[in-house]
């Protein structure tokens, strides 16, 4: 059987085969050529039952072939006789019939099957209706929607003497009862029998067969309209044949499907101007889509020549759409998104806000961080033209804001008010790029800038997560030097003498200082007794009582944590590499579809739940996700509304329009770049871009995070590409030995405000949220950044770099330039992105977007 590969029955008869790329002989080609310009031919038959297709076959005979009339009904009775499909069972059934038949095995008690003969007795007929086997058929999974059957009957007949041939075209597809494997409309039939002494039938029929599959042949077939015509589609298929020499292969070895087939288009002749080779538009990501209904290529980008031209044709575009941005999302898929960029959300809103605490003396903090992400992102979200963007505090604005607070703090001035001013003036400098169509300057943004600016935020995450990791063995040190034969020295106890020397000073002096309470050391009831003596050391005193109470730790080990650093790096290392191999777990051979497909679309739930309930049943101290549980402002000192006048000189809201410049730049970059690499042509979206739009929003956003002294927000590269891959489309029927086809991203708004709804309520989750050990959050920052990093195409030319030539992929630019400007252009890309980093690494980082 035939879908787009070859499966043939194997020789025990018991299963189908792996699919393969058929391997013809090419004298079966040109026996069929000969079978077709001789044989029958019948185009458009109108014919509803197979019985009188088989009739007009039969009679339609050219004169030279005809048949007497007693070898025609001969004939018709055998074509008309039900023919033997091998059923594909499943493994329950397989294991059902081991247990059931006595008879398995080639033993010689037991009966064998043969096939149909024209002499069998009690054979029955081709029905005219499906069979209950047909309709029950699993593989019908299988078949493309709207697909056609085609039946090639070949054989050999001991009573005819010369070969019969008929290729028969019905106008319209027809069921023809239990002929076909499975229920479908067929379109074509090829029949082809012969006396015995011809050994070739059964390869012309493989070869008919592999013709049927070939989409150009198809057309040709479903359209000629003579026999001229067919054989023209034949000869165009001979003229694209490869022939492999004898004796260079195993003719017996099966040619495993390809990853990824042409396409059609390819192989037909294109017009010249579509052959010429693009430049940077075609590989950047400025909207190209040629598909019907879809903007044409970069209109998104345009320039109008009207203010707020572009703002306004980005909402007129994505209006239409916006209904189905909220229907789209009814899928188990969205989901496991939901989940997966929440942790990841928290996680980094929980990593900016201690570091934007320890930069502004806590001015902003991990609740403000919290909440600024809750609602700028579901604004954003709600209102933008790329709603599967995730807005986060990136690196600039951290350097920006720890350099603006030190700024206010030597010069006297409020630290939020003077934000607040800049806030304004970035928001209003935002609008004016939005009016201006600034946003067209994106379309020079070239391959070279997306992947280096890709990268280097793909490697600080993977840098943050890693020394995040490392940080731990800071807090809970590891005993390097431990040896066992030393065990009898390692101890810790809780030492009171100190307390013991002040109560004795204080009953000599007669001068008491100030004594940590004693009353659990103490009996009230009795009288006091002077005991030259120390105290003992109660028993199961904790560590913390013991300071409490002002005593010291005395021994080896009191500065390790035993265990917690080790479990921490494998539940580290652990996440990472389940998310990573069960992201892969939908190419995988085990499983059917379906469970490999909801493992592959939870695989970071599952890991980051699976190293949960490892840590949980250790039962070990590592460190938790803590998650404010107060609404009130991190620093006392400053509320949740910030003045503009009263703290500061009249002349400072003049004043921040200079430093609001650069902060403008920087978002509009940072921005930008990021909306560019997630409007990749790659992606398939099929909504369009919203770059004019997108700008408005955060810019207006700005206002509102500057007025409540929350933290800046653009757009989070790293996550937004997390949040994409989690929301890949594959097609869900693909034929055996095919590779689900990508069809895009699942564009929605639902999980993103899903997401940041979760985020403003995660201050009431506080008591789930803090058995979520730290390191496997980071495992799934590891996995983002890795998975972000291998997404682009510097990465696969760093590979190369590392392979000698006979072992390199068979990549479409090294057939078209040559292997060392590969390199060159390679290595200047490694010195850009190592020079970006030392810039990054320097206070100088604020203007790194602008370095990109």
């Amino acid at each position: 059987r035939w879908i787009k590969f070859e499966e043939k029955v194997e020789d025990g008869g018991e299963r189908w085969s792996a699919p393969h790329v058929p391997a013809l002989p090419l004298h079966s080609l040109f026996q069929l050529r000969t079978c077709l310009q001789k044989g029958t031919m019948l185009l458009d038959l109108d014919a509803t039952s197979f019985k009188e297709i088989i009739d007009k076959a039969l009679s339609e005979q050219p004169e030279e072939a005809e048949l007497q009339p007693a070898l025609r009904e001969r004939l018709a009775a055998l074509l008309l006789l039900q023919p033997q499909h091998q059923p594909t069972k499943s493994l329950l059934q397989l294991l059902a019939e081991l247990g059931l038949s006595p008879c398995r095995g080639r033993k010689p008690s037991c009966p064998t099957r043969h096939p149909p003969t024209a002499s069998s007795p009690g054979q029955t007929q081709v029905s005219k209706t499906p069979l209950k086997e047909q309709l029950r058929n699993r593989f019908k999974k299988k078949v493309p929607p709207g697909a056609e059957a085609a039946h090639v009957a070949v054989g050999e007949v001991e009573f005819l003497e010369k070969p019969f041939t008929a290729f028969i075209r019905l106008r319209h597809g027809v069921s023809l009862g239990s002929l076909a494997e499975v229920s479908l409309p067929s379109r074509f039939l090829f029949i082809l029998l012969g006396p015995p002494r011809v050994k070739a039938y059964h390869e012309v029929g493989r070869a008919m067969a592999t013709l049927l599959t070939d989409e150009l042949f198809q057309r040709v077939a479903r359209q000629a309209e003579h026999r001229e015509d067919l054989m023209a589609g034949m000869e165009a298929f001979l003229d694209e044949l490869v022939v492999l020499p004898p004796g260079k292969w195993d003719p017996g070895a099966r040619i495993p499907p390809p990853s990824h087939l042409p396409a059609p288009r390819r192989r037909t002749a294109v017009d010249p101007l579509e052959q010429q080779p693009h430049g940077n538009g075609d590989t950047t990501a400025a909207g190209d889509r040629a598909s019907p209904g879809h903007p044409r290529s970069g209109e998104e980008l345009e320039r109008t020549g009207r203010l707020f031209g572009g703002l306004l044709r980005d909402i007129r575009r994505k209006a239409p759409w916006y209904g189905s941005d909220f229907s789209d999302a009814l899928h188990p898929q969205c989901l496991s998104a939901v989940l997966y960029i929440y942790l990841a959300t928290v996680t980094n809103a929980i990593t900016f806000g201690g570091m934007l605490g320890d930069a502004t003396a806590n001015m902003q903090g991990v609740l403000e961080s919290f909440l600024g992400t809750a609602f700028a992102g579901f604004i954003f979200c709600l209102f933008s033209g790329q709603p599967l963007t995730i807005l986060s505090s990136t690196g600039p604005v951290l350097v920006f804001e720890r350099l603006l607070f030190s700024f206010s703090q030597d010069h006297s001035l409020d630290y939020l008010e003077f934000r607040l001013w800049i806030g304004l003036w970035v928001a209003f400098f935002g609008v004016v790029l939005v009016a201006t169509e600034a946003s067209h300057l994106v379309g020079h943004f070239t391959r070279f800038t997306e992947e280096g600016f890709c990268a280097l935020i793909s490697l600080i995450f993977i840098y943050d997560s890693l020394k995040k990791m490392l940080s731990l063995a800071d807090a809970f040190p590891i005993n390097w030097h431990y040896r066992l034969d030393n065990v009898t020295s390692y101890s810790c106890t809780c030492n009171l003498r100190r307390l013991f020397n002040l109560i004795l000073a204080c009953l000599t002096t007669l001068q008491c200082p100030p004594l940590p309470s004693i009353v659990s050391m103490c009996d009230p009831s009795s009288p006091p007794t002077l005991s030259l003596q120390p105290p003992a050391t109660p028993a199961g005193l904790s560590r913390s009582q013991c300071l409490d109470q002002g005593g010291h730790l005395l021994g080896t080990s009191c500065q390790y944590v035993p265990d917690v650093t080790l479990v921490s790096f494998l539940l580290f290392g652990g996440t990472f590499l389940s998310c990573t191999a069960l992201k892969r777990f939908r190419s995988s051979r085990y499983f059917p579809v379906g469970v490999r497909k909801l493992v592959s679309d939870f695989a970071v739930i599952l890991a980051i739940l699976t190293s949960c309930a490892v840590d949980a049943l250790l039962g070990l101290e590592t460190p938790k996700l803590l998650v404010p549980s107060e609404l009130k402002p991190t620093n006392p000192a400053r509320g949740w509304i910030v003045f503009p006048f009263g703290a500061n000189p009249w002349w400072v809201c003049l004043l921040s329009a200079v430093p609001a410049v650069l902060v403008t730049i920087l978002i509009f970059m940072d921005q930008q770049i990021t909306a560019v690499i997630l409007n990749r042509r790659e992606y398939k979206l099929q909504k369009g871009a919203g770059f004019h739009l997108d700008l408005l929003c955060v810019s207006l956003l700005m206002v509102v995070t500057s007025v409540t002294g929350l933290p800046w927000y653009v757009s989070a590269t790293v996550i937004s590409l997390a949040h994409m891959d989690s929301l890949r489309k594959e097609s869900a029927t693909s034929a055996p030995g095919e590779h689900p086809e990508f069809l895009g991203i699942r564009e929605q708004r639902l999980t993103g405000l899903a997401v940041f709804i979760l985020m403003g309520v995660s201050v009431f989750m506080a008591p789930v949220l803090k058995h979520i050990p730290m390191p496997v959050l980071y495992g799934v920052f590891l996995h983002m950044g890795v998975t972000a990093l291998n997404s682009i195409q510097l990465t696969d030319r760093v590979r190369l770099l590392l392979m000698p030539a006979k072992h390199q992929p068979d990549l479409a630019y090294l057939r078209h330039v040559p292997l060392r400007r590969v390199h060159l252009f390679t290595s200047i890309q490694l010195l850009c992105l190592a020079l970006l980093w030392l810039l990054k690494s320097t206070v100088a980082a604020i203007i790194f977007p602008v370095m990109v």
